[in-house]
């Protein structure tokens, strides 16, 4: 595995859903605060996101937007005023959603939008480092696979052919990977694109999420990334937050966390996986870290998904 898709296996829990919405006029929807991702797509036509607390965004055919934190937004034909905003129809009760104009209408906005479920309880800080929101524009030669993605998920959501139910989630999943994989690679502020740039620190985590159960230690690690041991540890920590080592023990743990969330492996085979000697001493840093006991941790997580 690697950083990315680490960082989102860890909280994603559940399948995402999505709707094919087509609108035409004079329009304004509400969605509210969301303890997901949510994400839009625009297909055709321009319209307007305005996000809680944040600058209008101007959406064309082809931009892709991510909410990674389920802020709650205002879409709309144009930047309307506060007063339009307040006015603004639920998207659950909106009645376009799913039902395109008859017959279809000069600067119709078709766009799918949908959500990804979340578990924020342990998220990766490259997750908890993502703004508000991510706007991909669609611009000539960026992004090709981004754009790819885009192109079957609307074919496969219009078409809902054979297979549909299960080609949908997984170009849904893929959508995600490829909107966080565009953020980090297109040069955006922030720590974590910062350090997968640089080719040190991305080759030492490469390393330890390949393999987080090897017996690292830093003389390994730093010669697997072809440098001395005090130049990672120095240029690790300063990007990273922490030591190589102790960032390892933290991403032991959170896998641990994520395997007693989604599977029901026994705890032996969660130590022996992640690279713990017994299951006495993963129960024993596990709970160190996360102040419950990992049957308590896993009873409480099932719980959460219940609800």
């Amino acid at each position: 595995m690697d950083v990315v898709s680490d960082a989102i296996a860890a909280v994603r829990i559940g399948q995402p859903s999505s709707n094919r919405i087509r609108v035409s006029g004079s329009w304004c929807a509400r969605l509210v605060p969301y303890e997901g991702a949510g994400f839009h797509v625009v297909l055709k036509g321009d319209c307007w996101l305005l996000p809680d607390g944040g600058a209008p965004v101007s959406l064309r055919t082809g931009d892709a937007v991510l909410l990674p934190h389920g802020t709650g937004h205002v879409l709309a034909d144009s930047p309307v005023d506060e007063a339009a905003v307040e006015r603004a129809v639920p998207f659950e009760s909106w009645p376009e959603v799913g039902r395109p104009p008859e017959p279809r209408s000069y600067g119709e906005v078709e766009m799918l939008c949908g959500k990804y479920r979340l578990d924020r309880s342990r998220a990766h800080p490259l997750m908890a480092e993502l703004p508000e929101t991510v706007h991909l524009p669609n611009r000539v030669g960026s992004h090709p696979e981004l754009r790819a993605a885009i192109d079957l998920l609307g074919r496969e959501v219009d078409a809902r052919g054979p297979g549909s139910c299960m080609a949908v989630p997984s170009l849904l999943d893929l959508l995600l990977v490829y909107m966080l994989r565009s953020w980090v690679t297109e040069g955006a502020a922030g720590v974590w694109p910062a350090v997968l740039s640089d080719p040190v620190t991305a080759v030492a985590l490469r390393a330890l999420h390949s393999d987080p159960a090897a017996a690292w230690t830093n003389d390994l690690l730093a010669a697997e990334a072809g440098v001395s041991r005090p130049t990672l540890a120095r240029r690790f920590t300063s990007l990273v937050g922490r030591p190589p080592m102790a960032y390892l023990t933290w991403w032991r743990l959170t896998l641990a966390a994520t395997l007693l969330r989604d599977t029901e492996h026994s705890l032996a085979s969660i130590a022996h996986r992640i690279g713990y000697g017994t299951p006495y001493a993963l129960s024993h840093a596990f709970k160190r870290e996360f102040g419950a006991t990992p049957g308590r941790f896993r009873a409480e997580a099932a719980e959460r998904s219940a609800a």
